[in-house]
């Protein structure tokens, strides 16, 4: 189930949200718990089991950990015991088909014809689940989170519905208490209301359209400059009001049922360095890498060659972590090179005495640059975009022809929007605080244009949904 759905905005919040406020305090997390694997398991039911599996063994890790007396060696194993089951799901379900083709492009190098790829569904949202049921059970290790008593609470923290298919990544730290005690007031639902349907719209309205801006430039067999440039820019603001469209109905779904999430952008199109948009853009996944991965790894504090080492290590997993696929890895070490450029060159170097707007711009032209191998079907369409961009490669005979569509006043002018909206000061966030009688109407029009839009437009799933 999607949150941009008839079913979904007609029958399932709805429902949802007048079931949960008719049950007294004590029933409501169980409820949320039920209502959650229903969502989750309304394309196929059997993806509920391995989220069970996963919280399960952590809810079980959690009280091993937590046993007052326990060993170092039995905690050092329950540990463990989450980690494995943790990294094995998402081995199986999501990289274990890399592995086999890989491992048959090997073989055919040195003669051997290799052997069948066993074809496994990737289940929607596994690498959001099971991050955060595994930082449950470290922050329990570390000492820094108390222990979950009830089964009940811990297995809502991890199904719940609103950040449960692409984010953001909430640590059990963050709604521990909310999961036990939450307030629910007016204001607050009121906000999260409004939030959803900026996210609603973000989506409906901005993403849907320039995305198909995105799809005919990239799906061109020899693409011009121009074509490439439009392509990748398109895709660059496709990404942005996609999935921040998508944070921020989760965070007002969450103000509805009384949780606070934390947030997942800020104005990442407005970065003065690559170093500066990995703090602005999903930023539950950066600080997640950072406290679980760089840091570990000994983060800044062993010299500068092993700071670079770490920066690179955790960039290339980082963009691993977003897809089986080579592209994600070359995008990954993209963004790992840049961060490393980054502190290479120093504070005071010439980037950073550039005026603001041409920092900006700057990084700009370096994130649409790396989106390309993120949004391509393979490397090597990847390489060839890329190489297109940058005049490097013959456009085709008909490559003129998306002219036409590409530079329609409609596709200039959502991207124009998308622009215009990506530079504001103001975010959903800031405009959610309140709610006046003077908004009211624009987010009237707003849902009830995008409702409208939702329903012409053929069926467009959130990008991070394959995540």
């Amino acid at each position: 189930m999607v949150f941009t759905s008839h079913i979904f905005v007609f029958y399932f919040l709805p429902a949802c949200l007048l079931i949960y406020y008719l049950l007294p305090r004590g029933l409501r997390n169980p409820f949320l718990t039920v209502a959650s694997y229903l969502f989750y398991g309304w394309w196929k039911p059997w993806f509920v089991s391995l989220m069970m599996i996963s919280t399960v063994v952590d809810y079980i890790a959690g009280r091993v950990i937590s046993t007052e007396g326990a060993s170092a060696r039995r905690r050092k194993l329950a540990l463990i015991t989450s980690m494995c089951t943790n990294l094995g799901l998402l081995g199986v379900f999501k990289y274990a088909m890399f592995a086999q083709e890989n491992l048959n492009a090997l073989l055919h190098l040195f003669g051997s014809d290799g052997f069948t790829v066993m074809k496994i569904t990737l289940p929607i949202g596994i690498s959001f689940y099971t991050f955060q049921t595994m930082s449950y059970t470290i922050d329990v290790y570390r000492g820094t989170a108390r222990p979950v008593r009830r089964f009940g609470d811990f297995s809502c923290f991890v199904a719940l519905f609103p950040q449960l298919i692409a984010g953001p990544i909430v640590r059990y730290n963050t709604i521990a208490e909310q999961l036990d005690k939450r307030r629910h007031t007016l204001d607050l639902f009121s906000s999260g209301a409004v939030l959803f349907i900026l996210g609603f719209a973000k989506k409906i309205l901005l993403a849907n359209p320039v995305g198909a801006v995105a799809d005919a430039a990239f799906a061109a067999s020899g693409p011009t400059a121009l074509v490439a440039w439009l392509g990748a820019l398109a895709f660059a603001f496709q990404i942005y009001f996609d999935f921040s469209g998508y944070s921020d109905m989760a965070i007002g779904l969450g103000r509805m049922l009384g949780f606070e999430f934390p947030k997942n952008f800020n104005s990442p199109y407005q970065s003065e360095s690559i170093t500066d948009f990995w703090r602005r853009w999903h930023i539950s996944l950066s600080t997640f890498l950072r406290d679980y991965l760089y840091f570990p790894l000994g983060g800044n504090r062993r010299g500068n060659r092993r700071t670079y080492f770490n920066l690179a290590t955790v960039m290339l997993l980082g963009g691993l972590w977003h897809g089986a696929y080579w592209q994600f890895v070359v995008w990954g070490a993209y963004h790992g090179a840049w961060l490393i450029a980054e502190r290479l060159i120093g504070k005071k170097s010439y980037y950073a005495g550039l005026p603001r707007g041409l920092r900006v711009l700057l990084t700009f032209v370096l994130v649409v640059i790396s989106w390309v191998p993120f949004r391509a079907d393979d490397l090597g369409q990847a390489l060839h975009l890329w190489a297109a961009m940058f005049g490097l490669a013959s456009p085709a005979a008909s490559a003129g022809l998306l002219y036409g569509q590409l530079l329609s006043f409609n596709s200039l002018f959502m991207l124009a929007v998308c622009a215009l909206f990506a530079g504001f000061k103001t975010q959903a966030w800031d405009f959610a605080e309140t709610l006046t009688w003077a908004k009211v109407p624009l987010l009237l029009v707003l849902f009830l244009g995008a409702l409208m839009a939702m329903f012409a437009q053929a069926f467009n799933p959130f990008l991070y949904f394959q995540f």
